[in-house]
């Protein structure tokens, strides 16, 4: 994990390059600059995350080399724009599929009339009582798990806990994140992960989240206030909400040779696919914290987009 963890603090200028160390994920290693690409295998597909993490006069390099060794049916997900460039300029098909957000810190504020109904919220939920704490790696997790099953069970009982491309509070990695704790009278209910950004905006992701279903309302909103400005005292630049699917999206974004079907086809998702993924009650959330920045993020299809490519990303990350 540490030959990782130096590259992307040292090499990473995406948001949500931390996700690499998910637990599942593979590694290449490139030996000349210490570069590293992850990866999922899902049959024949290989489901490359964040582009390459290496010093930019090698990205193209320790790419070209991961490519070798990856075979013909690779997807790459996440990319930032320099990064869909790359790979274009490679014969992949690159597209925009959404956008992540964020929020510099030296600039947040929730004073004005624009933040009444937020305020509103929070305010509500610390009249409940809400005490929020920062829970150390080796403390006591029970009630956190129960409120993922809980959570979990909410969502219907089909649902499955998505992968990949989203946050984890456990494995060796967790000693880097930072995971917070609301309490009433003594109970928690509500949690969030935060993992450690890299790069030309450094700070923390806001990347996991759970709640108990009988939570009072504003909980969330009130755990990350807190947590921002502890994040803010402590001298971080920014607060990244992460990745969303099917928002942001503009023709302006588009890379050359992006494909025109494929582009169709996700903003036929962003105006009708709320069923498949819950883009918009996930960017109304972010979009309450008036964020600074919005990124747009590409997947790339090496060879072309297809059905089978998507399904079985769909599969990596357990949407299905």
């Amino acid at each position: 994990m540490s030959s990782v963890l130096e590259a992307l603090a040292s090499h990473s200028d995406n948001p949500s390059a931390f996700l690499a160390l998910n637990e599942g994920n593979e590694h290449f290693h490139d030996p000349v600059s210490g570069g590293v690409c992850a990866y999922r295998r899902a049959g024949r597909h290989v489901f490359q995350f964040g582009g390459p993490f290496a010093p930019p006069d090698r990205r193209a390099d320790v790419l070209e080399s991961f490519l070798r060794e990856a075979g013909p049916r690779v997807v790459a997900v996440q990319l930032q724009h320099a990064d869909a460039q790359l790979y274009a300029r490679h014969n992949f098909t690159v597209n925009q599929l959404g956008a992540s957000y964020a929020v510099d810190l030296a600039r947040f504020t929730l004073r004005g009339s624009r933040f009444v109904r937020l305020r509103n919220k929070i305010s509500r939920a610390r009249r409940a009582g809400l005490e929020v704490a920062e829970v150390r790696v080796g403390e006591d997790t029970t009630q956190l798990d129960a409120i993922d099953e809980s959570w979990l069970q909410g969502k219907g009982r089909h649902a499955k806990e998505l992968r990949f491309l989203v946050g984890q509070r456990t494995g060796a990695a967790q000693c880097h994140r930072r995971l917070f704790a609301g309490r009433i009278e003594g109970r928690v209910v509500g949690y969030l992960n935060y993992s450690p950004v890299y790069g030309s905006r450094p700070g923390w992701l806001h990347d996991l989240s759970r709640r108990h279903p009988d939570a009072p309302p504003g909980v969330m909103e009130a755990l990350n206030a807190t947590v921002m400005e502890s994040f803010a005292s402590e001298g971080a630049g920014w607060l990244h909400f992460g990745f969303t699917p099917f928002t942001g999206l503009a023709a302006r974004h588009e890379v050359s040779g992006a494909s025109p079907v494929f582009a169709h086809a996700v903003r036929l998702l962003a105006r009708y696919g709320e069923q498949i993924y819950p883009a918009a009650s996930q960017l109304e959330y972010k979009e309450k914290w008036a964020p600074h920045a919005v990124l747009p993020e590409y997947i790339a299809f090496r060879g072309g987009p297809g059905p089978v490519s998507v399904w079985r990303l769909l599969r990596a990350t357990n949407s299905l």
